[in-house]
């Protein structure tokens, strides 16, 4: 099971980073967008929309506004679902997400993660 952790940093403090630790830790293969290159323990963080094969899952970290250049991108990988992460609810987004026939929730990857639930 792939995930995309779109708002990826190397900043080991920041709560993306800190998913892409955990998930690392339960064996999930991770790839990673952000603003800058650089790397999250091994994963390399891109800056361009990459067009992966096989993701299942985008973790966002990225407030709402943004999301918006990412919304076309997203629909295209046709992940099976979005993890909007606190701060990053977007209600504008989860009707492009309904009419593209992918799920969302609103959660916290590290939650989800630690309690079995990813």
């Amino acid at each position: 099971m792939k995930t995309l952790v779109i708002g990826a940093t190397t900043n080991k403090d920041r709560y993306a980073y800190k998913a892409i630790q955990s998930l690392i830790n339960k064996s999930h293969q991770v790839v990673a967008i952000g603003a800058k290159e650089g790397m999250a323990l091994d994963v390399k963080i891109e800056t361009a929309k990459i067009p992966f094969k096989g993701i299942d899952t985008v973790t966002l970290y990225l407030n709402p506004k943004n999301q918006e250049e990412y919304y076309d991108y997203i629909i295209s990988l046709k992940p099976r679902r979005i993890i909007f992460n606190p701060g990053t609810e977007n209600p504008e987004f989860y009707e492009r997400l309904k009419q593209n026939n992918i799920e969302f929730e609103v959660a916290c990857t590290l939650v989800l993660v630690a309690t079995n639930q990813y």
